[in-house]
């Protein structure tokens, strides 16, 4: 067994263990990082720094209130709130005080929070605000095991006769009826974290569902444990690492990071607001972060919007550095996997050393000058985009999980890193690649299973403890994985044949800088076609140049120089195809896809069924007059 394996065996039975852990061994360095509005209202937030004994404070005084209310061990405590230092405080608290938590998106409706509440046995809901309190209060008679209501931010809360007496307090209330149980019974909560077993249910998170209801996923904190250790060492990041977190804590993807970060102890910046983050990474300047897919497709269409915007010498020069950029990613890679060296030819390093100057120094700066690296998750990213943040020096190491294996089972390795692959298993997991393609997944990162869902459970856990990930991939003789599709999005023509996609719809996005999503349709059909979504101020902004100036976004999709537009990157992609894969007609939607409309799930993984439904129109019209089988 290797240094590493037993690493990661030697793990403590909880969060709460690992949490008690970090604080004795570094008490005063600074943990947290979050931003505090202007006084007046106006101009940039402040940021105020909270030490691990400041935040064992906090998560002691919440974990005692919480125990004063009345939580046993394992029961449910819901947190329903965007990402924030509160939200971390909460959840902790809620671990230590031998609870589990319930996380549910700040975006979910009321019906479905009622319906996650009541599923998971929730006895109390920590709600961010009044607008996410009013959902409980909407639903209150389909949740009778609900006892309490924390509220973090009480700012216009007001009390309603029909609350029964307690039922809402704010968090402040809680940390101080925390606080006051502590000075009676000092040993409380250490006694609560002490009595955790590794089998012990620490979180349950509900898959947001891209079909049908949504899951409670069971993690017990032998889970978490698990991951802390393994992200450790992996040796992607250290103590001296400064993270920003804006992703949405209530995703899986957003819990790993904390486990690791406690083990690790390096300094998280939080701060759940996305339109604050191109203002905000100058100011953190992080060394590390994590985000899914469509954020870098963001930042690439508005770098070459704005190129574009500069006139056509600006954006030839940003064209040129975006193809030195992907070859100078290719050739490093490709010699790191050769010779184990970060180099590139000399002509090519030349070339790379202008476009620096130019381009990327400014792309670098905007991130804020100091990030090594940028694990994508999520969903796949394009190769293509991969390459051109690799080239420019913002490194993306794109990784695999599922909610259902705590998230992180697979991150590229460092330098090492292959674009277009989510890399190697973390220490500990184990990899098999199924007959059909399937991944299978074992390792002491898979879920206990669904709650309440034992036949939902057997249909994906194996009596072994292999997880059927749903998932189709490749591994690599060297063991680097590469995502082909998932199982049930494959489409079989007509004609019996198989289309990945995902693959297509990565490539075109690839292609084109004016779409946001793109749905390729064909299944049981003689011949494919995509439902497009536009980036609605990328194509205002060709419109401008092109006689179009003062269009509202409708006129612009409806003018003939829009559609032949798309259809030449259409053709583009096309050229690249086999004859059955080829698009061979596409509308474009009336609007972007969004997780408003139940397009997207709040994690942006498409929901294809909802988009089908909804544009059914547009599909029958594609295939009118045509015969089908």
């Amino acid at each position: 067994m290797s240094d590493t394996q037993t690493q990661i065996e030697n793990r403590p039975p909880s969060v709460a263990a690992l949490f008690a852990e970090r604080v004795a061994a570094t008490p005063d360095a600074e943990a947290f990082r979050h931003p505090v509005p202007a006084a007046s209202g106006r101009g940039p937030d402040g940021w105020k720094s909270l030490s691990w004994s400041g935040a064992a404070e906090r998560v002691y005084a919440v974990a005692a209130g919480l125990i004063d209310l009345g939580i046993e061990p394992e029961e449910r405590v819901a947190l329903l709130s965007a990402t924030r230092i509160e939200w971390i405080v909460a959840d902790l608290g809620v671990m230590c005080a031998g609870g589990a938590t319930t996380t549910v998106y700040p975006s979910t409706n009321a019906e479905q929070s009622a319906y996650i509440l009541a599923d998971s046995g929730s006895r109390i809901l920590i709600a961010e605000d009044a607008v996410q309190l009013a959902k409980a209060r909407e639903r209150r008679a389909e949740l009778p095991e609900l006892r309490h209501v924390v509220v973090i931010d009480s700012a216009g809360v007001t009390a309603e006769e029909d609350d029964p007496d307690g039922w809402v307090l704010t968090l402040a209330e809680l940390e101080a009826r925390g606080a006051a149980y502590l000075r009676q019974h000092p040993e409380a909560v250490k006694k609560r974290v002490e009595a955790i077993t590794a089998d012990q249910l620490a979180t349950v998170i509900y898959t947001s569902g891209t079909t049908g209801p949504p899951k409670g996923v069971r993690l017990p904190h032998d889970n978490w444990s698990y991951m802390a250790k393994a992200i450790a060492a992996t040796g992607l990041l250290s103590k001296d690492d400064l993270q920003y977190l804006w992703l949405p804590l209530a995703h899986v993807f957003g819990k790993v990071l904390l486990s690791g970060q406690i083990e690790l102890g390096h300094v998280i910046a939080v701060d759940g607001r996305i339109d604050k983050i191109v203002e905000n990474l100058p100011v953190v300047r992080p060394t590390y972060m994590a985000a899914v897919p469509r954020i870098f497709e963001k930042v690439y269409n508005g770098v070459a919007a704005k190129a574009r915007a500069g006139g056509p010498a600006k954006y030839k020069i940003f064209q040129w550095a975006a193809e030195i950029s992907r070859e100078y990613s290719r050739a490093t890679q490709d010699n790191f996997r050769r010779t184990g060296t970060v180099s590139a030819p000399f002509a090519l390093t030349a070339k790379h050393k202008v476009a620096d100057k130019l381009v990327y120094a400014k792309l670098r700066a905007a991130f804020g000058g100091r990030l090594r690296a940028a694990v994508s998750g999520s969903a796949a990213l394009s190769p293509e985009l991969g390459h051109f943040f690799g080239g420019a020096g913002i490194h993306i190491l794109e990784g695999y999980g599922l909610t259902e294996s705590s998230a992180a089972s697979f991150v590229n390795p460092g330098e090492a890193y292959r674009t277009g692959t989510v890399g190697k298993p973390l220490p500990g997991t184990e990899v098999r690649i199924a007959d059909d393609g399937e991944i299978l997944l074992r390792g002491p990162g898979i879920m206990e299973g669904y709650h309440g869902l034992p036949e939902k459970t057997a249909e994906v856990l194996e009596p072994d403890g292999w997880l059927h990930t749903g998932d189709i991939g490749e591994l690599s003789p060297d063991g680097y994985l590469s995502i082909t599709d998932r199982k049930k999005d494959l489409i079989k023509t007509s004609g019996g044949k198989y289309i990945a996609p995902t693959e297509l719809e990565i490539q075109f996005k690839a292609l084109c800088p004016f779409v946001s999503n793109i749905i390729i349709v064909g299944a049981n059909r003689n011949y494919c076609t995509a439902l497009i979504a536009l980036d609605e101020p990328t194509l205002l902004n060709w419109a401008k140049e092109h006689g179009l100036d003062g269009k509202t976004y409708p006129e612009v999709l409806a003018a003939p120089a829009a559609r032949e537009l798309i259809q030449g990157y259409v053709d583009r992609l096309n050229e690249g195809l086999q004859r059955w894969q080829t698009i061979k007609k596409f509308r474009l939607l009336p609007r972007d896809l969004d997780v408003e409309h139940g397009d997207l799930t709040p994690s942006l993984k498409l929901r294809r069924p909802v988009v089908e439904r909804e544009f059914q129109h547009l599909i029958e019209e594609m295939y009118a007059g045509t015969r089908e089988p």
